[in-house]
């Protein structure tokens, strides 16, 4: 599917054509994306929002029309709602930090499931040892889903939020978040959703979903590396003091003191990136041109198809079964490090994923070191599912 938008994607690896499955990790780049950068740096190129001439106008035109769209692309109410981060683990350092200062206190608890990413975990730690908050953890099941049924048991009358991945980047399972922000709203809790594995897969709604905050990556989704986006609820946002400190996110500076500039911008201090925030823009314009139901569509069926090639092979093992997950395949080979299977699998120019995949509470789950991740986008094809199942073939023979 629009296979031939992605330049990269025509190129060999050692003599062999490229078989792209690390997308999870990040998504290769359409020609839109890569000619909306190059033609901003070569036409309007200018610091935004403080300047009068040409140049300047028209950058922050770009910039202010690309915060609009993602709104819209979220279904945000408002485009006050809408910060430009370096991606989705600074939108998290973000919340920890702000959030953090503003709403708990020593011995409030922050909530995680058992899947979350190391940036949903790391932050929430650095927070504990410098405020004495209590880090929680919803289990995960054998199958790979979050335990409903725990979940519920692990509210108690101090818990402040719950982080959750929308989708799991190793297991592929898509979280039930509304029916999780609504259990969190009953015990007064908010709701922070890391939505970098699900906003390249299928439509995200932030009202729909019900949660309070909300981040993602750019480079997940076929926009550039150095942007993303965190959404958060306009009335908490007010509450929370700036992140970091400099120009732009104030209003006016004196030696006495200094108020800062209203929402988004009080915690976008500094030149932001308006080259990115075009291209990310132009990326999801991209997306949508394309359409939600032909990308749903088109993944499922390569992913259930890849799925069953990979169960055919003699001693493979799947992590994450769960019904209608995220294009991600999660597996070992028995009697093979999943280093050297990934390494020889390159050799035949296949590029899968290997390692802990920053999610070492999940791989203490399952009792493993690491795993292999195959992961897919919309220009996959079943041919490089095959060119996949044969080279695990091919490499399980020679061990």
């Amino acid at each position: 599917m629009r296979r031939d938008d992605f330049p990269i994607l025509r190129r060999e690896v050692y003599g062999r054509p490229l078989v792209y499955l690390d997308n999870a990790a990040t998504t290769q780049k359409p020609q839109c994306v890569i000619d909306a950068i190059t033609e901003a740096y070569q036409s309007v190129n200018a610091n935004v929002h403080r300047g009068v001439h040409f140049l300047s106008q028209k950058a922050t035109e770009r910039h202010e029309a690309a915060r609009e769209h993602i709104r819209k692309f979220l279904h945000a109410r408002s485009a006050t709602e809408i910060v430009f981060t370096r991606g989705t683990t600074e939108a998290i350092n973000l919340i920890a930090t702000a959030y953090g200062e503003a709403f708990l206190r020593e011995d409030d608890e922050v909530l995680l499931t058992e899947m979350e990413h190391h940036s949903d975990i790391v932050p929430w730690q650095l927070l504990q040892q410098r405020k004495g908050i209590r880090l929680r953890m919803i289990p995960v099941t054998e199958t790979g889903e979050i335990d409903l049924a725990a979940a519920e048991s692990c509210f108690t009358p101090r818990t402040r939020l719950l982080c959750m991945a929308h989708a799991s980047n190793v297991l592929g399972t898509v979280n039930p978040v509304r029916q999780l922000a609504d259990m969190a709203h009953a015990h007064n809790c908010h709701v922070l959703v890391d939505a970098a594995q699900s906003v390249p897969h299928l439509p995200v709604d932030v009202q729909a979903l019900g949660c309070d905050f909300l981040a993602f990556s750019g480079h997940k989704v076929y926009g550039p590396t150095g942007i993303g986006v965190l959404y958060g609820r306009e009335d908490l946002l007010e509450q929370m003091p700036p992140y970091q400190g400099g120009g732009e996110m104030i209003a006016r500076v004196a030696l006495t003191g200094t108020t800062f500039a209203d929402l988004p911008y009080k915690f976008e201090a500094g030149t932001p990136d308006y080259v990115g925030s075009h291209a990310l823009s132009t990326a999801l314009s991209f997306v949508e041109e394309t359409g939600w139901e032909a990308i749903c569509r088109h993944e499922a069926v390569l992913t259930r198809y890849a799925t069953e090639r990979l169960q055919a092979i003699p001693g493979l093992r799947i992590y994450g079964t769960a019904a209608g997950k995220d294009p991600v395949i999660a597996f070992n080979v028995q009697g093979i490090h999943h280093l050297d299977l990934g390494t020889l699998l390159d050799r035949l120019g296949i590029a899968i994923r290997t390692g802990h995949h920053c999610a070492q509470p999940l791989m203490d789950r399952y009792g493993v070191e690491g795993m292999c991740r195959a992961s897919f986008a919309m220009y996959n094809t079943m041919e490089e599912a095959d060119a996949l199942a044969e080279g695990l073939e091919r490499v399980r023979k020679m061990f």
